[in-house]
C-alpha cells in the first residue's frame, strides 16, 4: 500500500468528520480530540492547519485515499530540542501498515523541517498495543511507563512513553 503525507484539504471536511467520528479512535486520543467529531470540528481543524508555518500536521493518504492524520509537535523552553508525535488511522484502514509508513515519513519530515529536534517521543495508553508496535518498528524504544498517569473515559491508566533519539 502506498502511503503519502500531505496537507489537509478543505473539501475533505465531511470525509474527515465521518472517519474521525469513531469512539475507538477517540478512546486512544487525548480529550482535545473531539467525540463526537463533527463537520464543524473538521472544518476548524483544516482551517487551523492552513495557517501553520512550518507545517507540522498532515493528512495521511493510502493509495490516494484519505486514511487518517498525524503530526509533529515541537516543544519549547528547555525542551525545545524535543517534539511529540501523534497519529490516528481511520478504522477501515487498520492493520495494513499505514501508521508504520506514516511515522517513517514523519521522521523524514522532522529531520528536514525541524533540524534542531534531537528527541522525538510519543505517549501511548496502556491498552494500545498496535500503536506501540508501530513505534517499535520505527526504532522507538520504551523509555518508561508512567503508572496511573492519565485518565480517559473516567478510567485511570498507565501511559507508555516511547522515544527515538535522532542525534
Amino acid at each position: 500500500m502506498e502511503v503519502h503525507l500531505r496537507e489537509w484539504r478543505t473539501e475533505e471536511a465531511e470525509l474527515l468528520a465521518k472517519l474521525a467520528n469513531n469512539k475507538k479512535i477517540a478512546d486512544n486520543m487525548r480529550d482535545i480530540f473531539p467525540y463526537p467529531y463533527t463537520i464543524q470540528d473538521a472544518s476548524q481543524w483544516i482551517a487551523l492547519n492552513e495557517t501553520r508555518i512550518p507545517k507540522n500536521t498532515f493528512a495521511i493518504e493510502a493509495n490516494g485515499v484519505f486514511a487518517g492524520g498525524c503530526g509533529i509537535h515541537p516543544k519549547d523552553d528547555v525542551s525545545r530540542h524535543s517534539a511529540e508525535i501523534g497519529y490516528w488511522i481511520a478504522e477501515p484502514f487498520w492493520g495494513k501498515g499505514i501508521a508504520t509508513d506514516a511515522v517513517k515519513q514523519l521522521l523524514e519530515i522532522t529531520s528536514i523541517q525541524f533540524p534542531n529536534i534531537v528527541r522525538l517521543y510519543a505517549e501511548v495508553f496502556e491498552h494500545n498495543k498496535a500503536s506501540m508496535r508501530v513505534l517499535e518498528k520505527n526504532g522507538f524504544y520504551l523509555e518508561c511507563i508512567r503508572k496511573k498517569a492519565v485518565i480517559k473515559n473516567n478510567f485511570v491508566m498507565d501511559d507508555y512513553v516511547w522515544v527515538k533519539l535522532l542525534k
